[in-house]
């Protein structure tokens, strides 16, 4: 003989079973405040409000990017934000053959300083500032870098080393 019970016909048990487990389900709606058999609540839509939450009241949670740039914006970090991407993003912006051949340094007030590897690709990048600056201003939006300033590599310091001298012309005098 077999422990499990045999598979129900539909019958007066099952059905009474059923309406027990209805009206368990119907009190514990209750209790939770939900009025069983009542249409839902319809929740007010963005488009409703005109704005991007659901509630004035700013309890629904915005999307990460909206909020990055509203800290951005409170704090005063939009500018240099903006800057850091032109110098994060400079081979996608200038392309890859300047990108080779020259470096964002620094940023300050607007200011944009590029160290090419050679005089003569200082000399073609103050020829394509004009065209950089336009280039930036699409990647990263206006008013952003106000200006380029390109230096060429720099010589080798004679200020240290072994063979410094002290009190005299230096280095300058072995030459001729």
């Amino acid at each position: 003989m077999s422990d499990e019970t045999p598979p129900s016909d539909g019958g007066a048990d099952d059905l009474a079973a059923a309406r027990a487990a209805l009206a368990r389900a119907r009190l514990a709606a209750q209790e939770k405040g939900f009025r069983p058999g009542a249409p839902g609540r319809r929740l007010p839509k963005a488009a409703d409000l005109g704005t991007g939450r659901a509630r004035q009241d700013g309890r629904d949670p915005a999307a990460v990017g909206d909020q990055l740039d509203r800290i951005l914006v409170d704090r005063g970090w939009k500018v240099d934000v903006a800057a850091g991407s032109v110098m994060g993003r400079w081979p996608e912006i200038v392309g890859p053959d300047v990108a080779a051949h020259s470096a964002p340094t620094s940023f300050e007030e607007g200011v944009l300083v590029v160290r090419a590897d050679s005089t003569a690709w200082a000399t073609q990048l103050r020829l394509l500032s004009s065209t950089l600056l336009g280039r930036m201003e699409e990647a990263v939006g206006p008013d952003v870098v106000a200006d380029l300033r390109i230096t060429g590599p720099n010589g080798p310091s004679w200020s240290r080393g072994f063979r410094k001298v002290s009190g005299g012309r230096g280095p300058r005098d072995t030459y001729g």
